[in-house]
C-alpha cells in the first residue's frame, strides 16, 4: 500500500481532517477532532499508530511481526503497523476502521450521529 492509496482509505471516512501538529513529515488523521491514525516514515518505511482495544492490540502484536506497540503512543491502546509487505491491505484496512469506529464510539450520541449520518 502506497502513502496516496492510504491517504484515500483515510479520506473515505466522514469528518476526516488531516493535520500537521508534529511537523510536516507527521500526518495526523482526526475525525471530530479526535486522532485516530498518524502516519509517518523511520528509516524510508511506512509506519501507521491505530487505536486498538487493547486485548486485540496484544493479539495483533502476537499474529503480525509487523505489528508493534504504539511508538510514542499509550502502549495499551495505540499499535503502530509497518508497512513492510507482510500485512495484506484488507487486514491494514480493518485495523484502520476499528481504529476509527473506537474513537468514534468515545464521543457522545449526538456527535456520533453527526458523523454516522455522513455514512
Amino acid at each position: 500500500m502506497t502513502f496516496e492509496q492510504l491517504k484515500d482509505y483515510l479520506d473515505t471516512k466522514p469528518q476526516v481532517t488531516l493535520e500537521y501538529p508534529f511537523g510536516d513529515d507527521v500526518h495526523v488523521f482526526k475525525v471530530a477532532g479526535k486522532m485516530f491514525a498518524l502516519v509517518a516514515y523511520k528509516d524510508d518505511v511506512m509506519r501507521i499508530n491505530l487505536k486498538c482495544d487493547p486485548d486485540e492490540a496484544l493479539a495483533l502484536r502476537d499474529i503480525f511481526s509487523a505489528v508493534i506497540a504504539g511508538y510514542h503512543m499509550n502502549k495499551k491502546h495505540w499499535n503502530t503497523v509497518i508497512f513492510d509487505g507482510s500485512i495484506p491491505q484488507g487486514e491494514t484496512e480493518r485495523m484502520i476502521d476499528n481504529s476509527f469506529n473506537l474513537v468514534v464510539s468515545k464521543m457522545t450520541k449526538k456527535e456520533q450521529q453527526s458523523i454516522l449520518i455522513h455514512r
